[in-house]
């Protein structure tokens, strides 16, 4: 196999590298042509289609490269309609669905920093493909497709107005767009330099207030992932508005470098995760919606999702930590909500995909139909169930892969029966090592699959006891 093609390897959604050295136009031109070909010969394929979407963020040459796929599909004989705009991953995904094609191929590097770009592959089902069509792509690469005598047709679209009215529908948009324009709601929009610029204006109105909206390929020199390390313009920004308006109601909502996950910041300026947002959302979208069905969580998920999950009978499916493992149940079973803690949501009566935009609508409904602010609307689900606590994840590098190899050995052979001085009651091995401690607490261990990473996840009655533990497991690790 030529060296590289077997340097191309797919992780948990997509082909990602750094710019300029593990991801070129070389590579990305023989990538696209076999993605195309194994999209065609999948069972899920649209029938009859010949038609690949082709669509791209905002990253340093995000639409040279997508113009490159669009080239290298089309001469292997598959029509393609190229995005003339920057878009949110799942209005791709939304496009391979609703308008019947193969697939979607999608130039993105999702939360990475600017240094790095990648490639989606979506199915016509709208979500990523499973990890076998992964590995098959992986496997032919070194045959390649040759060129065809009959080039497909490149056509141009534009995947905006079809996905916000699709998004329109699903929720009372009247009554969010009353709420800003009366200045009932006053809604901070950072979308972090990257895809989903534009979005929230579009559905909502010019009166959303968007921070980091213009293009900047190196995202501020961070990343364009919603954590509190890089939101420090979201928490000035809201600080000050409270200072100055105390009356009605105040939300900031962040979305990540394509769109598909979403964190949020309260009136008080509190960072409030997927851990907070995901009780939120399966509250409202059964008491106030009248929506039924599974809820599907990680095992990383907090442990508040299923005690809301029970206030309205509703029965929990547990998956590995990725959202593919939750696309794969949204594909089998009827699913209301399907969430990670990394801010992965999607729904059943959409596309199994994450959607940070319908995310976001929701949760906004949310507030307006029930007049809390989200900090208070999540003390509330705390006093209705009974559960208080507080949650934070570290990822550590480690050394050098034979270290990640010792310490998983350790685990394997020398189980852990205390964490942090508290005894070990349980330990579930889903995905890595969950361990249930005595004071309701939990510690989950977790290795990165293709790096030197140690992930450790942590939720506890308190913030102090969380740092506790974290910090009694990176002591561990060291």
């Amino acid at each position: 196999m030529p060296v590289v093609a077997n340097s191309i390897k797919f992780g948990t959604d997509g082909w990602r590298g750094i710019i300029g050295d593990e991801f070129t136009f070389e590579r990305l031109a023989l990538v696209a042509p076999v993605a195309a070909k194994v999209l065609f010969n999948t069972y899920y394929s649209a029938v009859g289609s010949r038609t690949i979407i082709v669509g791209y963020d905002r990253r340093f040459m995000a639409e040279d490269f997508a113009r490159a796929v669009a080239d290298t599909v089309s001469a292997v004989g598959f029509d393609v309609l190229l995005s003339e705009t920057f878009a949110p991953t799942p209005a791709f995904s939304w496009a391979a669905k609703q308008l019947n094609a193969l697939g979607a191929l999608v130039i993105t590097a999702s939360h990475n920093p600017g240094t790095y770009l990648g490639l989606k592959v979506k199915g016509s089902f709208g979500g990523s493909v499973p990890p076998e069509v992964t590995k098959e792509i992986e496997a032919l690469l070194s045959e390649g497709v040759p060129p065809t005598t009959t080039p497909g047709k490149q056509e141009k679209f534009d995947p905006w107005p079809s996905y916000t009215e699709a998004l329109e529908r699903k929720v009372d948009i009247a009554k969010i767009r009353e709420a800003i324009a009366s200045g009932k709601l006053t809604l901070f929009a950072d979308v972090m330099h990257g895809a989903a610029a534009g979005g929230l204006p579009r559905l909502l109105g010019d009166q959303v207030k968007e921070i980091n909206s213009e293009r900047d390929p190196l995202f501020g020199g961070g990343a364009p992932e919603p954590l509190p390390k890089y939101l420090s313009r979201l928490f000035e920004v809201i600080k000050t508005h409270g200072e100055t308006d105390k009356s009605g109601l105040t939300v900031g909502l962040v979305f990540d470098g394509d769109c598909d996950r979403i964190a949020a910041v309260d009136k008080e300026a509190n960072f409030l995760s997927s851990q907070v947002l995901i009780p939120i959302l399966i509250d409202h979208l059964t008491l106030r919606r009248g929506f039924k069905g599974e809820i599907v969580k990680t095992v990383s998920g907090s442990d508040l999702m299923p005690l809301v999950a029970a206030l309205h009978n509703l029965s929990v499916f547990e998956t590995a930590v990725g959202y593919k493992y939750i696309a794969d149940r949204m594909l089998t079973a009827e699913v209301l909500l399907g969430g990670e803690e990394s801010g992965g949501i999607g729904y059943g009566s959409h596309i199994p995909e994450r959607d940070a935009l319908l995310s976001a609508l929701y949760v906004l409904e949310a507030i307006v139909e029930s007049g809390l602010d989200l900090g208070e609307y999540y003390r509330h689900l705390q006093e209705q169930t009974g559960f208080s606590s507080a949650y934070d994840r570290v990822d550590l590098p480690l050394a050098s892969m034979e270290v990640r190899s010792r310490l998983l050995q350790q685990l394997q052979t020398q189980p852990l029966t205390e964490i942090a001085g508290k005894a070990v009651i349980d330990c579930q091995t889903i995905d890595g090592y969950k361990y249930r401690l005595a004071d309701k607490s939990w510690l989950m261990i977790r290795f990165s699959g293709t790096e030197p990473v140690l992930r450790l996840y942590c939720e506890a009655p308190t913030l102090e006891q969380v740092h506790q533990t974290l910090a009694w497991a990176k002591h561990w690790a060291e």
